[in-house]
């Protein structure tokens, strides 16, 4: 609630109380007057909203994997080799959560660290109180960092905020001579681009962002592979067929323990050769006997790609696709697929995708979905798809943004996704 709502919630309270109850109703406006009179009032500044101050951060239009990238990303190294020439900034201990009223010693070190990296205005002074400036600033850090932009200072903010400066140098560095070896940059039409590490899509159309999506890409030990392809197909309800590494580590595992697994599943078992469906009481689940058979999915609500899967041509067998598991994309660490993609609001991707397609457009797909029937679109101008794994870029409006280094490809172990303390 902003501070203006808060007093006037409180004022309507004091009025309707006033005449039951006069005595108390005085002590709750001297309450009130207190409050308003406070010599840290300034901390909580009238004018100031912190729920507007990362709009910019959320909004801008352009693409991380672009050709006007590699010059963004020379501009924000320049700008942290003056940070890392005069010393860098400090380390905030994390040993107690902040958050927006806290007052601690700790706060004047936060905010000379949010000052030296442009995410807090430098006069906002040097007050113990986590005010709502300190905490616009963190908003701020926070977005720039892929992290939830709530203002509180906790595990993961603390973990990227205590990163050296000169690492983050560092991974900039790292950063543009990846894309500089890169050759299949686009330099325009319309394309769609995955950034692993960000866990994040984007749509890009005539240099410009047009559609922005959260993604769950692979765990660690399952890794989401780097490509370039061409998204040539969409199919609505689609059949999902277990990859015989999955039949082997998560399927087999989990029919041992429960038999009924397949079954409430809606998986069937089948000959790849004759295509004949094996019962499967027929088959001994305390053997690996099972990666010799295909185990497909039907359609519907439970099926692993929900209502939806994009196919592109690669070598690795993966693809983009929906899922019935949409709280998965509200986490922090979205790294828990077995190396496909999942996409969030697929629909609205799959929309643009077809919009070169005759007879698809958004009631059509939504009617398509609706029926329960496995179709198959073929794209009639197939949209180029890049995987990529870029941890650091830089806005045209000079935004510096870094993400965990969750595969481990920038070379310093600080990067990887779960350090910092816990609170």
């Amino acid at each position: 609630m902003k501070r203006r709502q808060f007093l006037g919630h409180a004022a309507k309270w004091i009025g309707a109380s006033a005449i039951a109850a006069a005595p108390v109703a005085a002590r709750a406006q001297s309450a009130v007057d207190r409050l308003l009179q406070n010599p840290k009032l300034g901390s909580w500044n009238d004018q100031f909203d912190a729920q507007k101050s990362v709009g910019p951060l959320n909004t801008s239009n352009t693409p991380i994997f672009s050709s006007r990238t590699p010059a963004l990303i020379e501009q924000a190294i320049q700008e942290y080799r003056g940070i890392v020439g005069n010393g860098g900034w400090p380390v905030v201990p994390a040993n107690q959560k902040l958050e927006l009223g806290a007052t601690s010693r700790n706060v004047p070190l936060l905010r000379q660290r949010l000052a030296i990296s442009g995410d807090l205005d430098a006069t906002a002074g040097q007050s113990e109180v986590y005010d709502t400036w300190v905490t616009a600033a963190v908003k701020r850090f926070q977005a720039r960092h892929g992290l939830p932009p709530d203002g509180v200072m906790g595990k993961y903010t603390f973990a990227a905020m205590n990163i050296p400066a000169g690492i983050r140098l560092g991974q900039l560095e790292t950063n543009l001579a990846r894309l500089r070896s890169m050759d299949n940059i686009p330099a325009g039409g319309r394309y769609v681009m995955v950034n692993i590490p960000a866990a994040q899509i984007e749509a890009v159309e005539n240099g410009r962002v047009v559609l922005r999506h959260t993604a769950i890409v692979g765990k660690i030990d399952r890794q989401t592979p780097i490509l370039d392809s061409k998204i040539h197909e969409v199919i609505l309800n689609p059949f999902w067929t277990a990859p015989k590494s999955i039949i082997q580590k998560d399927i087999i595992p989990l029919m041992r323990k429960d038999p009924s697994y397949l079954e409430r599943n809606n998986i069937r078992v089948f000959n790849e050769a004759t295509g004949e469906e094996i019962p499967i009481s027929t088959i001994d689940w305390n053997t690996d006997d099972a990666v010799n058979y295909m185990l497909r999915q039907d359609p519907g609500k439970i099926n692993a790609m929900a209502s939806t899967k994009i196919n592109f041509y690669n070598q690795h067998a993966v693809y983009m696709h929906d899922t019935p598991q949409q709280s998965l994309f509200g986490n922090i660490e979205r790294f828990n697929s077995s190396g496909c993609v999942r996409v969030q609001n697929v629909r609205d991707l799959v929309t643009w995708l077809l919009r070169d397609t005759p007879g698809w457009n958004r009631t059509a797909i939504e009617r398509g979905i609706a029926s329960g029937q496995n179709t198959e679109i073929e794209v009639t101008n197939p949209v180029p798809l890049f995987f990529t794994y870029i941890t650091a870029w830089s806005t045209e409006a000079g935004v510096v943004n870094f993400r965990d280094d969750i595969y481990r490809r920038d070379g310093v172990e600080e990067l990887a996704l779960g350090t910092g303390a816990t609170l």
